[in-house]
């Protein structure tokens, strides 16, 4: 027990180190959102990484869908690296830095202003930025939370507290290049973390033959190409969290941040090894908590018989790992969480200051105006998350679904068809991106959160699909005769 709370010291002695630094480099807002567009590959590939997979994929995803899919959930780990992480490298890093320096923007909902002059597409998107990825942070702040319970048996709002202040001071203070930073350390203590994960699980298990083995007895779908639940959940499973990244800002913000084209081309390689390795230590681990946990061995993890989802991954950690290790595993999830944290907080905050504020407030606001409040509303956000993750809404795989979903829905169709075909027009954009919306929403609330995934996928693609088909049509009426 010593051991972890010297490893939680060192790691707090780590951020005031690396707030600092970052404050000395931050004197404009360009400098607080992006880094002053000078940021490496490196820091990039493991600020995107670190972004992308949270507390909330080890701890309330990876045992949701682990339990129910089995190893066919090893399908999403595929689908996150190389369609979320390799195809968005691969496809939009070159394409979003020459955009950002075309049109000038800084910020997503300002491309989409600038893309389809559309004032109302600037201010429908960070509104909805700042409705869904307030839960979204607070589903991070639950899922780091669960854990710390039950390997420091602290209150939840102590666990809470902790994670509120220190992820606000690094960011407030350094801002991107904090972030940036100690990204690249965060990357290094996930990775470090993993393979103990892996190791240990493999090790418990008595080897892959006997894994495979235990989870056949009992139920042989847990072992097959598709799980239980069936195909299309798990299609619409791997559709939503692998393709969503194509437009969710807390991960394209990176690229508005790099330095070069080389850059990306590091960062692609450097990003994929690492997301493989995460998501498929993550996906995996989680598909064998049947065979480790039970309500007699792990009351804490079930509810009358059945599997408490935000609860089992803590208790697999517990159960697999050796006690002299857990204070990796701790540090690896303490990493990946306060990093998609900080990504959250700086696109909620710079969305309301930059678009917003300055987009329609005070479009005279000095620079130094809007780095102070850029500053204040990152705190502010973070305290609201906090407050939000006080009330324990739900289970955090569905907030974060719906948060993906509803985003993704959004931004889809209008971000991907701006960057690559002229001819779509706002009216297109904006219908393509309310519409893409209210059906997910719809759907969810006809379906229930059972059906998340789907009602993601569905606003997705039709976000998709409504963007170029609205453009043709009102082309054509709108054309001279």
């Amino acid at each position: 027990m010593v051991a972890k709370y010297i490893a939680v010291l060192a790691y707090i002695l780590l951020i005031v180190v690396v707030a600092i630094r970052g404050s000395r480099g931050t004197k404009s807002f360009d400098d607080f959102l992006l880094g002053g567009g000078k940021v490496g590959p490196w820091m990039t590939a493991f600020s995107y990484g670190t972004a992308y997979f949270s507390a909330v994929l080890f701890i309330g995803f990876a045992g949701k869908i682990g339990w129910g899919f089995g190893l066919s959930s090893l399908w999403i780990a595929l689908g996150n690296t190389f369609i979320g992480v390799t195809g968005v490298w691969l496809l939009l890093g070159n394409k979003i830095k020459s955009e950002a320096i075309k049109y000038q923007v800084q910020t997503m909902p300002e491309y989409l202003e600038a893309r389809y002059n559309s004032p109302f597409l600037k201010i429908f998107t960070s509104a909805v930025l700042f409705i869904f990825l307030v839960p979204y942070t607070a589903a991070v702040f639950m899922g780091l939370s669960y854990l710390f319970e039950i390997t420091f048996n602290l209150p939840y709002i102590y666990v809470l507290f902790f994670m509120g202040f220190f992820t606000g001071f690094y960011l407030v203070l350094g801002g991107y290049k904090s972030i940036s930073m100690i990204d690249v350390i965060f990357g290094i203590i996930m990775t470090a973390g993993v393979i103990t994960l892996l190791i240990s699980t493999i090790r418990e298990g008595g080897g892959l033959p006997n894994i495979i083995s235990a989870l056949k007895a009992i139920d042989p779908k847990l072992a097959a190409p598709v799980g239980p639940p069936g195909f299309i959940p798990l299609a619409s499973l791997v559709f939503l969290i692998s393709v969503a990244p194509f437009a969710m800002p807390q991960l394209l913000q990176k690229f508005y941040a790099v330095k070069d084209k080389k850059t990306i081309k590091t960062g692609m390689y450097a990003s994929t090894i690492f997301a493989l390795l995460v998501t498929g230590t993550a996906y995996f681990t989680g598909s064998l908590t049947r065979i480790f946990l039970s309500p007699e061995r792990n009351p804490q993890a079930f509810s009358n018989g059945a599997p408490v989802f935000d609860a089992l991954m803590p208790e697999m950690l517990v159960t697999v790992i050796p006690a002299a290790l857990t204070v990796v595993i701790l540090l690896l999830i303490l990493a990946a969480s306060m990093s998609t944290l900080a990504s959250l907080v700086l696109i909620s905050s710079s969305s309301f200051t930059k678009d917003l504020y300055k987009g329609f407030i005070s479009k005279n606001a000095s620079d130094k105006t809007l780095t102070g409040l850029v500053r204040a509303a990152s705190a502010f956000f973070i305290l609201l998350s906090m407050l939000l993750a006080l009330l324990k809404p739900a289970v955090i795989v569905t907030i974060l679904s719906i948060s993906w979903g509803a985003i993704a829905s959004v931004f889809l169709g209008p971000f991907i068809w701006g960057l690559f075909n002229s001819k779509v027009n706002k009216t297109g954009a904006i219908l393509g991106s309310t519409g893409g919306l209210l059906l997910c929403l719809i759907l969810f609330l006809t379906w229930g959160a059972s059906m998340v995934p789907q009602a993601g996928s569905a606003g997705m693609i039709a976000s998709l699909i409504l963007v170029p088909v609205f453009s043709l049509f009102f082309q054509k009426k709108t054309s001279p005769q």
